[in-house]
């Protein structure tokens, strides 16, 4: 199921190969600047351009290394004649490793942005779709007033805009260089070099740094899909309330041949969904992990780099594949606007308890007597399974504030769509989009 929803080049992203080749990429934009600014001969540079790496000498330098840079400049080196002396000119081992993670993180910001966008559109399209389709509104699970699918979805749309707004913030935080050489003074590289490297490499130079970049940028990239993957398990979990057997409004797709037990051949299990709320809570724990690498010893230590080799792929990673699934669950949902009006009906006409209410405090009922009056039928009806309107008909007190006809009138699901369209027009959503309701929700 992963290779059918993952996206190849997010996985091409944080492989080995794209990690030393972005380090290539520093080493070459660092040795052309040093050219710019005359200190190594510019007859070097085509040479350097050539440079190459070989996996598996890597690998071999490692074992006696035990240092990743230091193997890659040796296999680097390997590749090039006299010009190898002028790689790694004046830098540090995190002037090459953060740089280039700065343009790992950049690449994979653009994935999500696009899946963001992606999702965005389908949000919309089903809000447009369900508008009007009129379902019961729940608060703590327990019946509350009727709300539209649509307006549901539109919720949805414009959380998912303020994630791809905070995504492009993160982005732009983590869409840095630092060249400053140990502990950041620029003893052993100028801040001109600095500045014409980052500049070819499309990323901006850290204003200051000590000898890493700072892991606040990080941790807000971080904490930023901890975001967006916490709105996914959100929108997960009320798919997976309403596929519930005695709920059954809405179900995530369920193609042919698919199976959802393997003992039991009637499920169709909201899995997908599922998968969705697991994977937040690992992206939630990454965040975390990503808050505690702020803190480093002095000008810095390691301690934050061994967790950021499993943190930032598979944050990236995960949350990747969580809106590639969640997309298609939304593009494929199935709605059962029978059901929803069944749900809605279950109560027999409970839910215009605030309308009663309203109703008779504008006769002039004290807000606490109508809502003693309302409440008396309510509880009758819940418990009896009677029908609500039937009860306020019976009782003398309603009679004598409100005629039969004025009483029945308020059971209207109409009511309850009459602002729909103020919504979706504040949303910014076009005038087509935003017409005015075609038929009726019908009187109960």
């Amino acid at each position: 199921m992963i290779e059918r929803y993952s996206r190849p080049q997010m996985v091409k992203i944080w492989s080995e190969e794209s990690k030393f080749d972005n380090w290539l990429k520093v080493e070459i934009a660092v040795c052309e600047a040093w050219a710019e600014l005359g200190e190594i001969p510019r007859e070097a540079i085509p040479g350097i351009r050539k440079a190459s790496y070989n996996l598996d000498r890597i690998a071999a330098f490692l074992k006696v290394t035990h240092h990743d840079v230091t193997a890659f400049l040796n296999s680097v080196a390997e590749s090039l004649g006299e010009e190898s002396r002028f790689i790694h000119l004046g830098l540090t081992s995190s002037d090459v490793w953060d740089t280039a993670l700065g343009l790992q993180l950049t690449q994979a910001a653009d994935i999500l942005a696009e899946d963001v966008a992606g999702l965005i559109s389908v949000l919309k399209n089903k809000a447009i779709e369900h508008k009007y389709t009129i379902m019961m509104g729940r608060t703590h699970g327990v019946h509350a007033e009727p709300t539209t699918l649509g307006l549901k979805m539109a919720l949805w749309t414009e959380e998912m805009k303020r994630n791809a707004q905070r995504l492009a913030e993160a982005k732009m935080i983590i869409s840095v260089g630092k060249i400053s050489g140990a502990v950041g003074t620029y003893a052993t590289v100028s801040p001109q070099v600095e500045e014409i490297a980052c500049a070819r490499l499309g990323l901006a130079p850290a204003p200051v740094s000590n000898q890493i970049l700072q892991r606040d940028r990080h941790a807000q990239f971080l904490t930023t899909l901890a975001i967006v993957a916490g709105s996914l398990e959100k929108f997960a979990t009320e798919i997976r309330s309403l596929q519930r057997t005695e709920i059954r409004e809405v179900e995530e797709p369920f193609e042919a041949g698919q199976t959802g037990s393997s003992a039991m051949p009637h499920k169709r299990n909201p899995e997908l969904c599922e998968r969705i709320c697991g994977l937040a809570r690992l992206v939630r724990g990454h965040a975390l992990v990503s808050m505690e690498n702020i803190a480093l010893w002095h000008e810095r230590d390691i301690s934050h780099s061994s967790a950021e080799r499993i943190i930032l792929p598979d944050s990236c990673l995960a949350v990747d594949y969580m809106l590639s699934i969640f997309t298609a669950v939304m593009r494929g949902l199935k709605v059962y606007p029978e059901n929803m009006r069944g749900n809605i009906e279950l109560t027999q006409g409970l839910i215009f308890s605030q309308r009663v209410l309203l109703a008779l405090i504008s006769k002039g009922r004290t807000r606490e007597e109508a809502y003693r009056i309302v409440q008396d039928n309510a509880m009758e009806a819940w418990q009896g399974r009677k029908s609500f309107l039937a009860l306020l008909q019976k009782d003398r007190r309603i009679a004598n504030s409100l005629a039969g006809d004025e009483l029945k009138s308020l059971f209207d699901y109409d009511y309850y769509l009459k602002h729909v369209n103020t919504v979706f027009e504040r949303l910014g959503f076009t005038e087509g989009e935003c017409g005015e309701k075609s038929g009726s929700a019908e009187s109960a």
